[in-house]
């Protein structure tokens, strides 16, 4: 069947909103450069013509694409997730789409989606993580795209890195620990990039320190809160047992704290809990968890600040930008 609709045009909005067809077209691509009374006047127009641009060919013609890839590890129960909603509400103010793409904690589905961007003339990448593979790296280098490395600080970003050191966060818990006075640690770690790179910052700090090496478990997935209570019944019959569980998330930790409750076993007079996230409810659990909290809205601004450096023709003074971390101590630790 024959559809005889008339798909409205540029020039009806224009004259429904009094304006010139250049003035809509700069409304569609670059929002904040039309006066805020004219922008609602062309807003009413569209409503009403049921008009809707053509971003492909606006995006040929001005050789921006306005839309910006945000690739993320997951977004269950994710500590990601301030960062994402900071970067999706700073970039929809531009006037920007967001492509999210979840690469997993392995990062497997990364290349995947690296491709899918630049084949759609992204104007950013923005990834979580590091891009470790050389022949990807490469392949980003060479094209006129602007790289955001987020929640880490590589010394050799793609083109800049917005994080903090995940090493440094392991040495600040281990001296931490060290001086509440415990000597037994035990540890509790993801095997992505990200809680390995804080495990061997514990254990360099906490072995270079005179310590014994601490026992480990570590797992293969995304730790969740049933993997925290396993992993203390596991615990419970090690020969010698740990005075200390740290862990690389805040989701285990509160599952060792829940089942340590469960067995009757006092935190922390006789079992200290420290986590990582700061999530939500780490400040409300009884007792409150000793956690180490990340900015990650500040991440995600951060990030979209050097998009808009980058798209007003400004210098990026310093290729790696250090958010910092804060480690609370609560009273499981």
């Amino acid at each position: 069947m024959s559809d005889d609709r008339k798909i409205p045009r540029l020039d009806e909005v224009a004259d429904r909103a009094g304006v010139s067809a250049a003035t809509v077209s700069r409304f569609f691509n670059n929002p904040k450069m039309v006066a805020a009374a004219t922008a609602e006047r062309i807003r009413e127009a569209v409503e009403a013509t049921g008009y809707v641009p053509n971003l492909l060919a606006g995006g040929l013609a001005s050789s921006r694409s306005r839309l910006v890839a945000a690739l993320v590890p997951d977004i269950a129960q994710s500590i990601f997730n301030a960062t994402v909603e900071a970067m999706v509400n700073e970039l929809s103010v531009d006037g920007h789409i967001v492509m999210l793409g979840l690469t997993g904690i392995d990062n497997a589905r990364m290349p995947d989606l690296i491709s899918a961007a630049l084949a759609r003339r992204a104007d950013a990448i923005i990834v979580t993580g590091l891009v470790n593979d050389p022949a990807l790296r490469d392949l980003m280098r060479s094209r006129n795209v602007t790289v955001i490395e987020t929640w880490g600080l590589p010394d050799d970003p793609i083109d800049v890195a917005v994080g903090f050191s995940h090493r440094a966060v392991g040495q600040d818990i281990a001296r931490f620990l060290r001086g509440r006075g415990y000597r037994r640690p035990h540890l509790l770690t993801a095997t992505g990039t990200r809680a390995m790179e804080r495990r061997q910052g514990f254990v360099d700090d906490w072995t270079t320190a005179g310590g014994e090496t601490p026992t480990e478990m570590t797992f293969e997935s995304q730790t969740r809160f049933g993997h925290g209570r396993a992993a203390f019944r596991a615990i419970r019959e090690l020969p010698t047992r740990p005075d200390v569980i740290v862990c690389s998330s805040d989701w285990l930790a509160q599952g060792v704290l829940v089942e340590a409750m469960a067995a009757g076993v006092r935190v922390p007079d006789e079992l200290a809990v420290v986590g990582f996230g700061n999530l939500a409810l780490a400040a409300e659990m009884r007792p409150t968890l000793t956690t180490v909290d990340i900015d990650g809205a500040r991440i995600g601004r951060e990030a979209v600040d050097v998009l808009r450096r980058r798209a007003a023709g400004k210098e990026i003074p310093d290729r790696h930008i250090d958010v910092g971390f804060r480690l609370i101590a609560r009273e499981s630790a």
